[in-house]
């Protein structure tokens, strides 16, 4: 057996790109290297770029493996190369981020040699970032539910973009649910955009009764596919056309025709089958640009409905929201795989009561924090007897995603 190298340099397009630890296995079950993941991209690099070109990027790196936590880096260190350009975000927070703009195949293979295997951009090019050219629809199934339904989701989602003068590009998400890509004129702020993604939701939800819900709060959602209009806020990032998910399987985000949508499925698309399917068929998506929108439609139809239900607010002054559903918190964790194993704690602890639940009644939520998720567990006890509902107890595990942060302007 060779020596593994430590690294090589690739001729891309007339650049020279260097990959450390090339032979580095990254996906196990497949057998993929990192070198293998810098090809994948390379070979699909027409398509990818037209989803994360020109646009500012979160990099979301796994530099310990899939099975680790990535961690965000959202600043792009100083010393890029020259063909890396950046663009300044400025967020709500008061704080600014110089993130990274690629433009070409070697701006994808340097991304992902420093452990990137989802690109992140924001919905806005780097040349107007008040404005995005983008709205996101992004189909989230809850436990329980099956593809089937996704599908019948998207189809009314598509029914309802069409009746407002948009044109809708589907995707697999890479893991469980879909994404639809909407160009838009960059005419509106990321208020604007957000509020009509709300509105195509909440219309959705209208036309499509119990299949699929625009209620923000998971648990008020059931067995249904939540339309995620918030992905279209300003600090959000979702993974583009092409991108490869931190899945066993090496599974990749796939843009379909709509004729596909019904009869694939996520898991036939993997960095192994893609870029065939690449090759052969060429980008379904490779009209998305020439298909510009309007969203006086859906800001028309936002003031007919008028505002959306808020829910209700603790009467201590607080602020805080008040559940409409009996919750309780089991614990608040690093990583998932110590949620799992709190939820596990607990469904021993509590047998009786895990016999009454429903899949969507147990929620292992991914909090974003500084630079990483951590994860937060919750149960519904909404179809658990009252007489037998447990009380909120002591946390199985705590985890402070805040410890030790030194906040800007305090000591």
């Amino acid at each position: 057996m060779s020596p593994a190298r430590k690294e090589t340099f690739l001729d891309v397009e007339g650049r020279e790109v260097r990959v450390s630890s090339p032979d580095k296995i990254v996906f196990p079950e497949p057998g993929l290297t990192k070198l293998d993941v810098v090809q994948y991209y390379l070979a699909v690099a027409e398509g990818a770029l037209r989803g994360a070109g020109g646009r500012p990027m979160v990099l979301k790196r796994f530099v310990k493996g899939i099975d680790a936590e990535p961690f965000f880096q959202k600043r792009v260190d100083e010393n890029h190369p020259d063909f890396i350009e950046t663009a300044t975000l400025h967020y709500a927070s008061g704080r600014s981020a110089e993130e990274a703009v690629i433009r070409d195949a070697a701006g994808l293979a340097w991304v992902v040699n420093l452990g990137c295997l989802d690109l992140n951009p924001h919905p806005v090019r780097a040349e107007d970032l008040d404005h995005p050219d983008e709205l996101r629809i992004d189909l989230d199934p809850m436990p329980g539910v099956d593809w089937s339904q996704i599908v019948d989701v998207a189809m009314v989602a598509r029914e309802v973009l069409d009746d407002y003068g948009l044109t809708g590009w589907p995707k697999t998400s890479g893991s469980r649910g879909m994404h639809i890509l909407v160009r838009i004129a960059p005419q509106w702020d990321y208020r604007d955009v957000r509020l009509a993604a709300e509105t195509l939701a909440r219309e959705v939800e209208n036309r499509a009764p119990g299949l699929a819900t625009a209620r923000w709060w998971k648990e008020e959602r059931g067995e249904s596919v939540f339309v995620d209009f918030n992905q279209n806020a300003k600090d959000r990032t979702v993974a583009s056309a092409y991108s490869i998910r931190p899945l066993p399987d090496a599974r990749v985000s796939t843009p379909l025709d709509w004729d596909e949508v019904r009869t694939r499925r996520p898991e036939e698309f993997t960095v192994l089958t893609v870029p065939a399917r690449f090759a052969e068929l060429g980008d379904p998506h490779a009209g998305i640009d020439d298909a510009v929108g309007t969203l006086d439609g859906l800001l028309g139809l936002a003031k007919e409905l008028g505002p959306a239900e808020k829910p209700p607010r603790a009467g201590d002054g607080s602020g805080r929201r008040v559940s409409t559903m009996p919750l309780i918190e089991v614990a608040r964790t690093k990583l998932k795989s110590e949620a799992l194993s709190a939820l596990q704690t607990w469904n021993e602890q509590h047998p009786d009561v895990v016999a009454h639940l429903s899949p969507a009644d147990v929620m292992i939520d991914g909090m974003r924090g500084s630079s990483s998720l951590w994860y937060r567990v919750r149960i519904n006890l909404q179809h658990v007897p009252e007489a037998e509902r447990p009380e909120q107890g002591p946390l199985l595990a705590d985890y402070d995603p805040w410890a030790g942060k030194v906040w800007p302007g305090r000591e």
